[in-house]
């Protein structure tokens, strides 16, 4: 049985991780789908997204790391999956997930939904909360594996020192390229 995992990711935290994998025990396939927004602007681009994925489940055989648009409900029926699979950490996600689940049955009533709740070392844990705490100069090492930490730290000071630069000065110093900003093809050359 096929199940998606689907979400934005951004970053892949801790909690996320310990859903996918606890999932990766109860499915034969579990696809974490990355949602490409065009609404939102993320921390990390799509394929570095799908990167942090690949590296943080690599021990699992039986996950894969993709990306889509457009209604989640048809990215399954597109991977022939029968599942949906949701984290739930709070009574509040469990009103939207409930209600998403049952506007995802309208769509297709042959997927279905499975909830999976959180452990509680990361009940309180979201991507919002990380890149709040990291934004400000916190520690996010225990909350991220280590090599989205460091991705993490990476951004944030490039866009302190962009931001530091453009006050001190009043103007906007000339864009810098980083390891974070590499084009996509050779961020994900490790792994198709």
């Amino acid at each position: 049985m096929i199940a998606i995992y689907p979400g934005s990711f951004d970053p892949v935290t801790l909690g996320h991780l310990d859903i996918i994998q606890r999932s990766a025990r109860l499915f034969d396939h579990v696809v974490v789908a990355v949602l490409r927004n065009p609404n939102k602007t993320p921390l990390f681009t799509v394929q570095q997204r799908l990167e942090q994925i690949r590296l943080s489940t690599k021990h699992l055989p039986n996950v894969e790391a993709d990306a889509f648009d457009g209604l989640t409900v048809n990215y399954a029926k597109m991977r022939q999956a029968q599942v949906l699979l949701r984290g739930l950490r709070a009574i509040s996600d469990f009103e939207v997930e409930l209600q998403m689940a049952h506007t995802n049955k309208t769509l297709s009533t042959q997927i279905e939904t499975v909830f999976l709740a959180t452990s509680n070392e990361y009940s309180f844990l979201s991507s919002s909360v990380v890149k709040e705490i990291a934004r400000f100069g916190g520690s996010v090492d225990h909350l991220v594996p280590a090599h989205v930490a460091l991705n993490i730290y990476q951004c944030y000071a490039h866009k302190n020192t962009t931001s530091n630069q453009t006050t001190q000065t009043g103007k906007t110093p000339p864009h810098k390229s980083s390891s974070m900003e590499s084009p996509p093809e050779k961020i994900g050359e490790q792994e198709a």
